[in-house]
């Protein structure tokens, strides 16, 4: 084959908390070259306070075979452990420890074995670094993964990624020496092999109705008149028939930065693995239901409406990263739900609003909120947006979604039989739909937690009702046509539905 070229070693100094990176470099397809069988899990990555081994060198190794000269001299030293009962000499940035392997994983294993010696957040990219892609399963208690997959790490800057990617792709067989053609390789592909996409492009029917391109969020950026235009001739959620042009112009300029237009604090490219995120309803099906610990174990968690945490924390848990409503759903659940505990709107300084555009009232108080001032004009006059959303008013902790998603997700999934009766100027998406929907179409795995099943009856309308109180339906949402959804995208695979 192509002769390799000599190590390549990525300076520690340009990433924060570890030691030196080796990378061996060779031609290839994306920077990288085949790595005989032999040669395989030389790569060493050692982390500050952590320690990582070379699996072929454990016999807990699932059955991994010892290299001739593993575990002796100098390469013994620099894993940080010369293997079960070695005393290699340790890495410099890598803390001592009891000699021993502290993780043993090799490609087309079925478990991956974990030592107790690793230490602190910075362990965490060593695992994935040392993971294999498959067969493989990583045991964070924090975060559970499907079979086959690789559990998912917190966002990475780009130089770690690079080394986290090319680390994961060096237990493949792969050497990658060329950063800028291995990123253009799609890392978070390579490292999500359950990714929804991939169960959308399998489907008869929902290939053909999703279109993962659609954007999510409207932002200062994608306003023009041609924008303007289009959307005056609907009316809200779907467009702008009747609203003030200065209180829309207005509004949208605030949302201008780059934050606006993405769901995620990171640009989706330089998030490693698979983003995981539970959208979590409001239906009685979680009362009970002690899903507390699998729902917080998600990246991300998205609430919405009357979201009571407080005296249920077993049953949907604790985190919220995105909180969905529309103003008037707000204030309604705000009042409804007070006596259960719904006296306030969830605030946290990593949580993200998500403004459903249902009215002019959305855009002002959205308006409001950024510029920390009253609410001028409308049904709101006078509300202060920190009574809700917290001192912090930067435009950043606020999302708006776009009228044109609104609308294709009426078109292609929702489109109800109501639109052609009387109501049919009421009827929407309800917010727990919107929600899970913008879900699907930002995250690569969905749960959808305390939405509607065949057997809503059994259970009471709201998981927080001190009573059981009968699911009604009202005519400005078509449930049954929400349950039916559900159920088909659970079969599909493209989303995983709560039912019990």
């Amino acid at each position: 084959g192509p002769r390799a070229r000599p190590p390549l070693t990525v300076p520690g100094s340009a990433l924060p908390n570890t030691g030196s990176r080796r990378l061996w470099a060779g031609p290839s397809k994306c920077g990288g070259q085949r790595v005989a069988p032999e040669r395989r899990g030389q790569l060493w990555v050692p982390a500050r306070h952590s320690r990582l081994w070379d699996p072929p060198r454990s016999p807990q190794g699932c059955g991994g075979v010892q290299r001739p000269g593993a575990g002796r001299g100098r390469e013994a030293g620099r894993g940080g452990a010369a293997g079960p009962g070695g005393a290699g000499r340790p890495t410099p940035g890598v803390q001592p420890g009891a000699p021993g392997p502290l993780l043993s994983a090799r490609v087309g294993c079925r478990r991956a074995a974990l030592g107790p010696r690793l230490h602190g957040a910075p362990a965490w990219p060593a695992l994935l670094a040392a993971a294999p892609a498959r067969g493989c399963r990583l045991r964070d208690p924090g975060r559970p993964v499907l079979d086959g997959g690789v559990a998912p790490g917190a966002p990475h800057r780009s130089q770690e990624l690079y080394v986290i990617v090319a680390s994961f792709l060096w237990t493949q067989g792969i050497e990658f020496w060329d950063k800028k053609a291995l990123l253009s390789c799609h890392p978070q592909n390579l490292l999500c092999q359950h990714a929804l996409s991939l169960a959308v492009q399998r489907h008869p029917r929902f290939q053909n109705l999703f279109n993962l391109s659609t954007p999510v969020l409207l932002s200062g950026d994608l306003f023009t008149q041609q924008l303007w235009d289009s959307l005056s001739q609907h009316k809200a959620p779907y467009g702008w028939q009747g609203l003030s042009h200065q209180a829309i112009t207005s509004t949208l300029s605030l949302l201008n930065g780059s934050e606006s237009t993405r769901l995620f604090a990171v640009s989706r490219e330089l998030l490693p693995g698979c983003i995981r995120c539970a959208v979590v309803g409001n239906g009685g099906i979680l009362n009970g239901s002690r899903q507390g610990q699998n729902i917080d174990a998600h990246d991300y968690v998205f609430r919405l409406n009357g979201a009571v945490i407080k005296g249920f924390e077993n049953d949907v848990g604790t985190k919220i990263s995105f909180y969905g409503f529309t103003v008037n759903t707000m204030k309604n659940s705000l009042i409804s739900y007070s006596n259960v505990g719904f006296t306030s709107v969830p605030q946290g300084q990593h949580l993200r609003y998500i403004f459903i555009p249902s009215d002019i009232r959305d855009y002002l108080m959205l308006r409001s909120a950024i510029l920390g001032v009253p609410v001028p004009e409308g049904t709101d006059k006078g509300d202060r947006p920190q009574t809700y959303f917290g001192p912090d008013s930067s435009a950043s902790k606020f999302k708006l979604l776009h009228p044109d998603f609104i609308s294709y997700l009426r078109e292609r999934f929702l489109k109800s039989k109501l639109i052609n009766t009387k109501f049919g100027d009421l009827y929407m998406p309800s917010t727990g739909a919107l929600m899970l929907l913008t879900a699907l179409h930002t995250c690569d795995q969905v749960s959808a937690y305390g939405f509607i099943t065949s057997n809503y009856q059994k259970f009471s309308d709201h998981y927080f009702d001190r009573m059981k109180k009968p699911l009604i339906f009202y005519a400005n949402h078509d449930l049954s046509l929400e349950a039916t959804l559900w159920r088909d995208l659970h079969k599909a695979g493209i989303l995983w539905l709560y039912q019990r």
